[in-house]
């Protein structure tokens, strides 16, 4: 697909990421000559996509780059022959995130973003708005590729798969990249000499082999592992990550990803939940101010760069991933990349045409996702779990069917009591229900 302009388009511009986006797109400039950047973001965040869209506009010019920055309101428009679609969005905005994470928690349940009942009821709220979204690129850029980094990504890619024709869509989390960078370190090398094979789904995969310089170094990183202290636990920004036993990643033999901490830590993690909600700072709470702050540093005429303060998200190097893996497509690089694409094969005992987070080696043709047969044994039995909460979620969404959400919350082990799901989905459907028709015809 390689030529002379290239046009990217991303919905949800006015995101407190959009200068690291920018800023990757910079540094890659002489490999990805992007020609066209259009931020696109809707009325209510006009204030946002304006400050945060003039500071990428000052980042260009110190670059000294001929890369037109286009805000705009306008999606169809923007849209319009486009290269790659990029999406982060938050429908709902930062409020609905906090009504996330409290509603469940006020019933003594695990408030989280991506996980639970929270992160079910992101996707119920995001996955028709994507749908929207890849119905205009079939009709507008049909050759595009469609990178999303909306969470929960793995839903979101498991939607489009299911129910567009559209192919050309990966999800893209940086969980994989925090782990990456944490067993290089635990190996005490450079992140380049380490690949991965993973197995699982988005914010529920596991690291089932590593490789350094091409040679698996498994057993070694699983008893590094086993003794690791607590500051070196491969962990987010978002929430605090634990050590494990040292039997339990001896039996496991496997590394698990940071998000497993709400799954086997489910007590630790709601206490402190708890107490963050009793001091009115749940992660939401928390993320507000942060943005509140970046906005401020962002309208700063002076500020010519992407703030260091940007690195204290939860989803800081999101977009160093997106300007990584939109330039290895373009480029045909063939390296290994860590992305949310159709199974294919990957994983042979899911079904075949599910979204999966695996190693990829990314073409011009997109994610070539890489065999790793059978789910391992230890942890087949949970990934065969979420994927079904995954799909259940799916069609819940698209048919706006409450039975089958009520089902699907049984089904997650972060929803432990049938009682208090009920109870939780309707707090939040009410909540949101303004995002929501589907599930009010």
């Amino acid at each position: 697909m390689k030529k002379e302009a290239v046009k990217i388009v991303t919905i949800g511009g006015g995101s407190s990421y959009t200068p690291e986006l920018v800023e990757g797109f910079i540094k890659r400039y002489a490999q990805l000559p992007v020609k066209e950047l259009w931020l696109v973001d809707i009325e209510e965040g006009k204030e946002k996509l304006e400050t945060v869209g003039a500071l990428a506009q000052r980042m260009v010019k110190k670059a000294g780059l001929p890369m037109k920055v286009i805000l705009s309101y306008d999606r169809r428009e923007a849209l319009k022959d486009a290269d790659f679609v990029t999406t982060q969005m938050r429908i709902g905005r930062l409020p609905a995130r906090v009504a996330d994470e409290r509603i469940p928690l006020s019933h003594g349940m695990i408030g989280q973003e991506t996980n639970g009942a929270g992160g079910m009821f992101k996707a119920f709220r995001t996955i028709p708005v994507i749908l929207d979204i890849v119905r205009d690129m079939e009709e507008l850029c049909p050759d595009a590729w469609l990178i999303n980094f909306t969470n929960p990504a793995g839903i979101v890619t498991e939607a489009v798969l299911k129910h567009t024709h559209f192919k050309k869509v990966i999800g893209l989390c940086n969980v994989p990249v925090n782990m990456v960078a944490g067993i290089a370190k635990i190996l005490g090398v450079d992140e380049s000499r380490v690949t991965l094979e993973l197995q699982g789904v988005n914010h529920f995969i596991f690291a089932t082999n590593v490789f350094l310089d091409g040679h698996s170094v498994m057993d070694e990183i699983v008893e590094k592992y086993a003794n690791i202290s607590a500051e070196d636990t491969i962990a987010m920004k978002n929430f605090v990550s634990l050590p494990y036993s040292p039997s339990f990643i001896r039996g496991l033999h496997a590394i698990p990803c940071p998000y497993h901490n709400y799954y086997f830590f489910t007590k630790e993690q709601l206490q402190d939940e708890l107490k963050e909600f009793d001091e009115g700072r749940v992660r939401g709470e928390v993320v507000s101010q942060v943005e509140k702050e970046l906005f401020e540093l962002y309208a700063d005429e002076e500020l010519e760069i992407k703030p260091k303060q940007l690195e204290q998200r939860g989803g800081a190097k999101y977009s160093d991933a997106a300007c990584n893996l939109i330039e290895s497509i373009y480029t045909n690089k063939g390296d290994i990349q860590y992305v949310d694409v159709r199974n294919n094969g990957a994983i042979s005992n899911l079904p075949q045409d599910s979204a999966v987070e695996v190693a990829c080696r990314i073409t011009s043709d997109g994610p070539i996702p890489l065999a790793t047969g059978d789910c391992r044994f230890a942890i087949n039995g949970y990934i065969q779990m979420m994927k079904s909460f995954e799909q259940m979620v799916v069609e819940a969404a698209i048919k706006g069917d409450r039975d089958l959400a009520i089902t699907a919350m049984n089904f997650n082990p972060l929803c432990p009591s049938d009682t208090e799901n009920n109870i939780v989905f309707d707090e939040l459907l009410e909540a949101h229900k303004d995002y929501l028709p589907q599930f009010f015809k």
